[in-house]
């Protein structure tokens, strides 16, 4: 299983480089060349999500990516530090809380939308989106 494991601040203007390694690595894990656009919005989306959700709550820890190469899947794990506690209409300090919520969930349906293997873990320490996708072996010429 090979993996390669990138950390990078919570900036926008990172997002896009961790779209390009994305398509790079599953390019070379086996990926189909007609998903890899899927790959790269889908690592988009979930790693724009994490960047707000680190900006948003003041977190300075860095967005985490691993793009994990199995046999015959290639995976992508996207983990962020924010807190992701049960969101309670009314509650109190819920004025902006319910539009990031709101934002939340429609990123989590173009991802889902993207991705039919998708996984997403949430809960106080952070939460990590992780999706899945199957290779096909490189076709090795006979001598």
């Amino acid at each position: 299983m090979a993996t390669v494991e990138l950390r990078f601040s919570a900036l926008p203007e990172h997002v896009r480089t961790a779209r390009l390694v994305a398509a790079a690595v599953a390019r070379r894990a086996g990926v189909d060349e007609a998903v890899l656009d899927e790959v790269r919005l889908a690592v988009g989306e979930a790693c724009t999500r994490a960047v707000g959700l680190h900006q948003n709550g003041g977190i300075t820890a860095p967005v985490k990516v691993s793009l994990i190469e199995e046999e015959k899947q290639f995976s992508i794990e996207v983990g962020d530090e924010a807190p992701h506690l049960p969101f309670v209409a009314g509650s109190p300090g819920a004025g902006g809380d319910e539009v990031e919520a709101e934002e939340d969930e429609m990123g989590l349906a173009v991802i889902s939308g993207l991705v039919d293997d998708v996984e997403v873990t949430a809960g106080e320490d952070g939460g990590l989106i992780r999706m899945t996708w199957p290779t096909t072996p490189p076709v090795v010429p006979l001598a």
